[in-house]
């Protein structure tokens, strides 16, 4: 990491930390696929486990992290009116299962169940509840997540900026039967396409608290 990525992140984990201190907080930290949504999240959570030993403790708040991906639908869901960007924004996720696995729990101080679907072998996740303690920030990562359904949940959001030409080649690096850069090739369509129905239904860097332009990964900007 830079020191230029490391002090706009250590700004970003400043502001994450003043949300509803003394109590929980549900932050959304949301992007393309690709725009570094899982990776940003890694790094606020390894810079505050820096913090651990540091004084003053009070300002050490504990991080946590779930992801949108343990909430898939099954395939036969997904796919069930075709491959095309409608139905990756409309299919994708169930939502509230989301809620009730993570959101609901979370107010109440409960243990929350951090994954309830394995989408690479289209099957149900094992209960593994995790406890978390009262003055916590969860960070959830992931897409979609200032649509309609979900936006009144987050106390705070993170919009990662990212254009298309950026975004795709990162995003499709990792997966090997993804390989056309070009975000409109036929390949990409369905998750571009998807991309831009979310942005006409939800224009999320508009709601979204901060905006961080991801574009160059060593000189992130941070627009509040």
């Amino acid at each position: 990491m830079t020191v230029t990525r490391q002090a706009v992140l250590r700004e970003l984990l400043d502001h994450v930390r003043s949300v509803r201190r003394g109590g929980r907080a549900l932050i959304a930290v949301d992007g393309l696929d690709g725009a570094g949504k899982s990776v940003l999240v890694s790094e606020l959570i390894d810079l505050a486990s820096r913090d651990d030993a540091r004084p003053p403790a009070e300002d050490n708040r504990p991080l946590a992290c779930v992801s949108i991906d343990g909430f898939h639908r099954p395939r036969s869901v997904r796919y069930a009116e075709g491959r095309g960007p409608e139905s990756f924004y409309r299919d994708s996720y169930d939502y509230p299962a989301f809620v009730e696995s993570v959101v609901e729990p979370f107010r109440t101080g409960e243990a929350i169940a951090p994954a309830v679907w394995d989408v690479d072998a289209d099957e149900p996740v094992a209960p593994d509840p995790l406890n978390l303690p009262d003055d916590c920030v969860l960070l959830v990562d992931g897409i979609f997540l200032h649509r309609p359904e979900l936006r009144d949940h987050w106390d705070a959001s993170v919009w990662i900026e990212v254009p298309f030409a950026v975004s795709v080649p990162r995003g499709n690096a990792r997966f090997p039967h993804l390989n056309d850069a070009d975000p409109e090739s036929e390949s990409n369509r369905r998750y571009v396409g998807g991309q831009r129905l979310y942005f006409a239904e939800a224009a999320p860097w508009d709601r979204a608290t901060w905006n961080l332009d991801n574009t160059d990964l060593d000189r992130p900007n941070l627009i509040r």
